[in-house]
C-alpha cells in the first residue's frame, strides 16, 4: 500500500455512516491509532430513538474503546425481558445469567439512541486523527493499483464533489447501504409484510427496568421503559390499520396506548409505522470495502439484537483492520471477519424471526400452545434456567478463522470477564483491565517451567500480555515476567476450570484463539502467525506509527 509522504502512514480509513455502528467502529479504530474519516449523509446525528437495547457484550466492546463509563451514564442497567401470556399473565422473566455478570456488565440495558450517538460522537471529537463530516454522501469509489481507494464524496447541501484517497471503505450506512450498492452485493432473506406501530413517549409512569412482551394474539404489544420518564410502545397493526412510513393520527395512538397509560399529543416524542426484513448480505467484503451492521444484516426487532449484532461486527473487524493498517497483519486476515461473523449473524436473524412468530403470534391456537409448553418447561429446574438465562439464544463459536491448536471446549468462544485479584493491592477488578488491548497468553494453574517453553515458542511471533492464573483460594504472587491473578468471586474458577493446566491465547476481541499445552506451543504459534499473515512480534515498517514490537511480556 502507498505510504503518505506527509504522515509516513497509509491513508486513513473511510467509515460511511455515523450511526451507532459507524461511530463505534471509528472509536475502536481510533483507539488503536488508526486515522479515520467518517461521513454521514444527514446533517446531524439521529434524533430518532430507533434501537433501544444494549447488551452486556456491547458494553464490553465500548469498554475496549475506553467508553464504558461514558455509555453507562446514559443507560438503564436492565434486568432482561418479562413475557406475558395470551391473558396478560406473567409467563416467565428472561433476566440473563445470574450475577456476577459473566461479561462484567448488566445483561440488557435500555437507552435512547440519540443520546448514545451524541456520546460516541463526543468521544471521537477528543481523539486525534479523526474527522467527521456530516451532510456528506459517498458517490463512488474505485480501487487503485497502489492498494488505495479513490473515493468521491458529495456535500449534500452545495452538491460539490471532492475526491480523496483512503486505505479502506467500511459500509456502516444502514439497510439502504450505498457501499453495498456500489460494490454490487445482494442480500438474501425475507421481507415481512406485518406493520408495527412504534410510539416513543415521555412523561410515562413505568419504572420497570425490563422490557415487557405482551403475547395477547388480539394485539401483540411491546413496552420498554427508559430513563427520565421515557417509554416505548410497539403495537402490531392488523390489515387496514397502518401503512409503512405513514404517521398515524393521534387518535389511533391514544386508542392503542390508553390500555397502558393516558397520553397527550405533546407526550408523543416519535411515532412511525414500519415493517422489517430478515436478510443477510451475500458477501461482506469486496476488495477494500467491508460491510458492518444493517449494511451486512437486518433482522426483526423481537430479540433486541440488531444494533448489538452491528457492535459485534465492529469488535471483530476493528482489531484485525488496525493490525493490517499498521503493517503487522496480512490483508488476508480480513477474510476471517465474514468467516467468523456471518454464521452467528445469520443464526441471530433466524432466531429473531422465530421468536417473533412464537411470542408475537396472532393465532389463538398457537398462543395457547405456546403458553402450555412454556409452563411445562418451567416445571423443572433445568427448564427454568433455560428460559430465565435465555439459553435459547444463538451463541457465537468460531470454528474457522483466527483459531488454532487442538480441539477444546473453550476454543472459538468468548472468554467471560470475571473479577480478578491482582497483587499487590488485591483489589477486585475486571479481567479485561489485565488482559489489555491486544493479545494475551493465559496460563491456568501451570508450572513455572512451562511458562519458559511457551515464551520461547511465541517470542518474535506474537506480542502479548502474559497472565498467570491461580485457581483455588490462593493469593497470587507478583512476578517480573508475567501478571499473576486469582479468583475474586468464584467466576474465574468456573470459566477456566476446563483449561486447568493449559495455556490460552486470547484475542483482542476476547475470543479464545487456542487452548494448548506447553508442548504444543510451538505449533500453535506457527499456525497463528500463518493465520494473521505475519509475525505480530516483528517491528512493522519504519514508515508506520506502530509501537515497536516486543516479546511475550506483561503489558506488551
Amino acid at each position: 500500500m502507498t505510504i503518505d509522504e506527509a504522515t509516513g502512514t497509509p491513508p486513513r480509513v473511510l467509515v460511511v455512516g455515523a450511526g451507532p455502528v459507524g461511530l463505534t467502529t471509528a472509536n475502536l479504530l481510533a483507539a488503536r491509532d488508526v486515522p479515520v474519516l467518517v461521513v454521514e449523509r444527514n446533517r446531524t446525528t439521529s434524533d430518532e430513538a430507533k434501537a433501544i437495547s444494549i447488551d452486556d457484550e456491547s458494553l464490553r466492546t465500548f469498554a475496549a474503546a475506553g467508553l464504558a463509563e461514558t455509555v453507562l451514564r446514559i443507560v438503564v442497567p436492565g434486568t432482561g425481558t418479562r413475557y406475558f401470556d395470551r391473558r396478560d399473565r406473567p409467563l416467565f422473566h428472561a433476566a440473563g445469567p445470574v450475577p456476577p455478570h459473566p461479561r462484567g456488565f448488566p445483561f440488557k440495558n435500555q437507552f435512547a439512541q440519540p443520546e448514545l450517538e451524541s456520546a460516541l460522537l463526543s468521544a471521537l471529537d477528543e481523539r486525534p486523527g479523526v474527522e467527521v463530516r456530516f451532510g456528506t454522501d459517498l458517490v463512488a469509489y474505485a480501487e487503485q493499483p497502489d492498494g488505495t481507494v479513490s473515493v468521491t464524496l458529495r456535500d449534500t447541501g452545495s452538491k460539490r464533489t471532492t475526491t480523496e484517497s483512503v486505505s479502506w471503505v467500511l459500509g456502516c450506512d444502514g439497510g439502504r447501504s450505498t457501499v453495498r450498492e456500489l460494490a454490487g452485493i445482494g442480500m438474501t432473506g425475507t421481507s415481512h409484510d406485518e406493520v408495527w406501530l412504534v410510539v416513543d413517549t415521555v412523561g410515562d409512569h413505568h419504572r420497570e427496568r425490563y422490557g415487557m412482551h405482551h403475547g395477547d394474539p388480539r394485539r401483540p404489544t411491546v413496552v420498554v421503559p427508559g430513563r427520565d420518564g421515557r417509554c416505548r410502545y410497539e403495537f402490531l397493526q392488523f390489515p387496514g390499520e397502518g401503512v409503512r412510513g405513514e404517521r398515524p393520527s393521534f387518535d389511533t395512538v391514544r386508542r392503542l396506548v390508553s390500555r397502558h397509560r393516558s397520553i397527550t399529543e405533546e407526550q408523543v416524542e416519535r411515532c412511525t409505522a414500519y415493517t422489517f426484513n430478515a436478510v443477510v448480505a451475500d458477501t461482506w467484503r469486496a476488495g477494500r470495502s467491508l460491510l458492518l451492521g444493517d449494511a451486512a444484516h437486518m433482522m426483526p426487532p423481537f430479540a433486541g439484537q440488531g444494533l448489538n449484532s452491528g457492535v459485534r461486527d465492529a469488535a471483530n473487524l476493528a482489531w484485525k483492520l488496525a493490525g493490517v493498517w499498521h503493517g503487522e497483519f496480512g490483508e488476508g486476515v480480513l477474510d476471517t471477519y465474514e468467516t467468523e461473523r456471518k454464521p452467528h449473524a445469520a443464526a441471530t436473524v433466524r432466531y429473531s424471526e422465530r421468536l417473533g412468530r412464537i411470542v408475537m403470534t396472532t393465532s389463538k391456537a398457537r398462543a395457547t400452545l405456546r403458553d402450555m409448553v412454556v409452563r411445562a418447561v418451567r416445571l423443572t429446574g433445568r427448564g427454568r434456567t433455560y428460559l430465565s438465562e435465555m439459553r435459547f439464544r444463538p451463541v457465537a463459536v468460531h470454528t474457522d478463522g483466527v483459531v488454532a491448536g487442538p480441539p477444546h471446549a473453550l476454543t472459538g468462544r468468548e472468554l467471560p470477564q470475571p473479577r480478578v485479584l491482582v497483587p499487590p493491592e488485591l483489589r477486585p477488578q475486571r479481567a479485561d483491565t489485565v488482559l489489555g488491548a491486544g493479545f494475551a497468553i493465559v496460563g491456568v494453574d501451570v508450572d513455572p517451567a512451562q511458562w519458559r517453553r511457551v515464551r520461547a515458542a511465541f517470542d518474535g511471533r506474537l506480542r502479548a500480555v502474559a497472565v498467570d492464573v491461580v485457581l483455588g483460594d490462593r493469593i497470587p504472587r507478583q512476578a517480573a515476567e508475567h501478571i499473576c491473578v486469582a479468583d475474586a468471586d468464584g467466576a474465574l474458577e468456573r470459566a477456566l476450570a476446563p483449561a486447568r493446566g493449559a495455556f490460552l491465547v486470547v484475542r483482542p476481541d476476547r475470543y479464545v484463539a487456542a487452548v494448548f499445552s506447553a508442548g504444543e506451543a510451538a505449533g500453535v504459534a506457527r499456525r497463528l502467525t500463518d493465520l494473521l499473515g505475519g509475525a505480530v512480534g516483528t517491528p512493522p515498517p519504519a514508515t508506520t506509527k506502530s509501537t515497536p514490537a516486543g516479546p511475550v511480556k506483561a503489558g506488551g
